[in-house]
């Protein structure tokens, strides 16, 4: 235990380790760890998202003033039940989670022509009807590729095939979609939806939603054709432009709420950041330590961990990862590779510690991720925090 050493003031801000700890838990034991070395640093703990899992945790960390709000048993992506659950705000706000109510964990098992955003739809309606005058959607995590067609189905938009019959439910059933019917769908809220994305993906092409993400939730090479066809037949219905950034997210629900409510897509871990005050707590902070499942290149893809390292390293703070697994090729086990290489390495963080390489296995880490978090907190504290404190008065 160092106790003689300058304190520090040290930002804790994590995104969630996906299948294993929210981030306000992983804030919590990464906290516990650093202090166990460092008991004389002030800690600051914000846990973040982007839009996908965990954005409800994050947000309800953010505003005090959050209530949560149960929108009881709706549909999960593959049909069966699950609870859905909105954040009320001040205002009227809603906050609602795709991952949370129709997410890929919730599938029994993969199914990437028939998974759907119903879920959602009846998220929302029961937040509406609660009297909702706005709407934030956090998107990220889909089960499905259905352009977001369940979740305005379940909000009344009627889309049928050519025996003007409904479609059945998931993004391969699209392809046979010949009408739709708008005027049974539910207006939006007064105030508007704004929905967070953690990608720019338009929702057609080579970088769209069917083909980057649908392998991810099993999609074949011909499930994916068949996915790219059916989102494009949506986009003919629904007439809006399918290369907006980001109407790709989330199997394309992007577009669908784009399309059929004017809805505005923003990036997910500004957005969040800006609410939780990141940006206030890093003006004060010598050090900021960062992490999520797997810190690799596409955390610097409008993830959350990337654009937490982006803004301290604009504002000159020094900062760390600690993250499940580090990808190999651009970190090393302590120090960033090339992290003297100018522009190539702006925004990556000093160093960077894995979970796996501190429990000697993937496997042992996943089986007790907080035990593993704390101690490579404190491994951190140990032997990585040297960043000369800032003066107590910027």
């Amino acid at each position: 235990m160092s106790t003689d050493a300058m304190p520090l003031r040290v930002v804790i801000a994590p995104d969630s380790f996906k299948g294993s700890l929210s981030a306000t838990d992983a804030a919590a034991a990464i906290a516990q760890g650093w202090l166990s070395e460092r008991p004389q640093d002030t800690l600051t703990r914000i846990p973040l998202a982007d839009g996908g899992e965990g954005t409800l945790d994050a947000i309800a960390a953010a505003v005090p003033a959050a209530i949560w709000r149960s929108a009881g048993a709706v549909t999960g992506p593959d049909g069966r039940p699950t609870e859905g659950r909105w954040l009320e705000l001040p205002g009227r706000v809603a906050v609602v989670e795709l991952a949370q109510c129709s997410g890929l964990p919730l599938m029994s098992s993969l199914d990437p022509l028939g998974a759907s955003t119903v879920g959602l739809g009846e998220v929302i309606q029961a937040a509406l009807d609660a009297g909702a005058q706005s709407l934030i959607v956090g998107l990220g995590g889909s089960a499905s590729t259905d352009g977001g067609a369940g979740a305005l189905q379940a909000l009344g938009l009627r889309v049928t095939d050519a025996a003007d019959q409904p479609v059945a439910r998931g993004g391969g059933a699209l392809a046979s979609a010949h009408a739709i019917d708008r005027s049974t769908l539910r207006p939006p809220p007064p105030g508007g939806v704004t929905l967070l994305s953690d990608v720019t993906a338009p929702l057609l092409g080579p970088t769209g939603a069917a083909a980057v993400f649908g392998p991810q939730k099993g999609a074949s090479a011909a499930e994916v054709r068949m996915l790219e066809a059916a989102l494009s037949r949506w986009a003919e219905l629904l007439g809006e432009d399918p290369g907006v950034p980001g109407s790709g997210a989330a199997g394309g629900t992007g577009y669908g709420f784009l399309a059929a409510w004017r809805a505005v897509i923003r990036p997910g871990a500004q957005h969040i950041a800006r609410l939780s005050g990141l940006p206030d707590a890093l003006e004060r902070a010598d050090l900021l330590i960062t992490g999520e499942g797997s810190f690799d290149a596409t955390s610097f893809t409008g993830k959350a961990v990337g654009e937490a390292l982006t803004l301290a390293d604009r504002l000159g703070v020094a900062t760390g990862v600690i993250a499940g697994r580090v990808g190999a090729g651009q970190f090393s086990a302590g120090r960033v590779v090339g992290a003297d290489a100018g522009d190539d390495a702006a925004g990556r963080p000093g160093w960077a510690l894995s979970l796996s390489d501190t429990a000697g296995s993937p496997d042992a880490a996943m089986a007790e991720p907080v035990r593993w978090l704390r101690t490579t907190a404190s491994v951190a504290a140990r032997d990585h925090a040297h960043p000369a404190p800032r003066p107590l008065d910027q």
